[in-house]
């Protein structure tokens, strides 16, 4: 079994360690992931070495996560739940301040678990919808009131429902507004990132800020995934890269990652992919790699609650400004 490095993520309980790779549980249709993630492929991963579960209120599937907790816990194979790092993220319906502790006890009775390591606002706005559906109509988006819904976050981690709060797709800007008056910075914003979309300027500025990047669509969520793309898996540079050192493409690109110091979401349920995905640590990519690497053509791919998004309006106009 792999041991995966750890990065050190502040918390309530002081420094602790966030383990660099973790599992996505988003589904192939970006919703409704129940339906594709089930208890034991939690298991079989936990078997691989996996102990970092990425999930959210709107993948659907904090509740087959958590029973792939509760069955490895009697199968023996972590002896507590401490020894998993558990994120999920709040929905942008509940980001209103009167609703943020009732999603993230939602999200925890659904994981049944009594506390999340990392607990994420999902986008940096809200959706107004009775029932969620893609696309999002423009009339159904408004933008956040930030101060207010930080502060529930942080209320979140005072009470011990969560160690840790950060963001997901928060560009400079709204970023340094919650540094302005937070009193519990983010620890972590996660947004989309691979060779094909580097995101040099937005990973700087975390950094900068004592801030830990995820990236999430590492591989361009290859697959059926409604969202995804397969740009990064046929790029003629990962590939010759891959070749050369008789490893994958997917290899290539999250040792990339990995050499640019962020943590990781990747996700494949088929049992030797999730095993391919942590044997990137034993070796390393070569000064001529990377500078091939850096020069591959940038192209942005994830757009709002992805490619089916709503409308440009004024709110995803300035993120696209802010990340130019």
């Amino acid at each position: 079994m792999v041991t995966i490095p750890v990065m050190t993520i502040s918390s309530s309980d002081g420094p602790r360690p966030m383990p660099v790779i973790a599992m996505g549980t988003a589904s192939d249709s970006g919703i409704s992931g129940s339906d594709v993630m089930s208890s034991s492929t939690i298991v079989e991963a936990i078997k691989v070495g996996y102990r970092h579960f990425d999930t959210a209120a709107v993948y659907r599937t904090e509740k087959p996560l958590g029973e792939g907790i509760s069955e490895a816990l009697r199968l023996g194979l972590i002896k507590s739940r401490s020894e998993l790092f558990i994120t999920t993220k709040l929905w942008c319906a509940s980001a209103d301040r009167h609703l943020v502790l009732p999603a993230i006890n939602q999200s925890l009775q659904n994981l049944g678990l009594e506390y999340v390591d990392l607990y994420l606002i999902h986008w940096p706005l809200k959706v107004i919808q009775d029932e969620f559906k893609l696309p999002v109509p423009k009339e159904c988006v408004a933008a956040i009131d930030i101060k207010a819904v930080w502060e529930a976050m942080e209320e979140c981690q005072n009470l011990g429902l969560t160690k840790s709060i950060g963001v997901s797709n928060f560009y400079p800007k709204l970023i340094q507004q919650i540094l302005s008056f937070a009193k519990i910075p983010p620890a972590v914003n996660q947004f989309e990132m691979n060779p094909l979309w580097q995101q040099k300027k937005l990973t700087g500025f975390c950094k900068e800020n004592s801030i830990l990047v995820t990236a999430y669509s590492p591989l361009g969520a290859f697959g059926n995934n409604a969202w995804g793309h397969n740009r990064v898996m046929e790029c003629d540079v990962l590939q010759d890269i891959a070749k050369s050192k008789g490893k994958t493409v997917a290899q290539i690109s999250l040792r990339w990652l990995y050499e640019q110091g962020v943590s990781i979401a990747v996700k494949s349920y088929n049992t030797e992919r999730m095993k391919q995905n942590l044997d990137i640590f034993d070796w390393s990519l070569t000064k001529e790699d990377m500078e091939k690497i850096d020069q591959i053509p940038q192209r942005r791919h994830v757009y709002l609650i992805g490619s089916m998004s709503v409308e440009p309006n004024d709110i995803m106009a300035e993120i696209d400004a802010e990340l130019d």
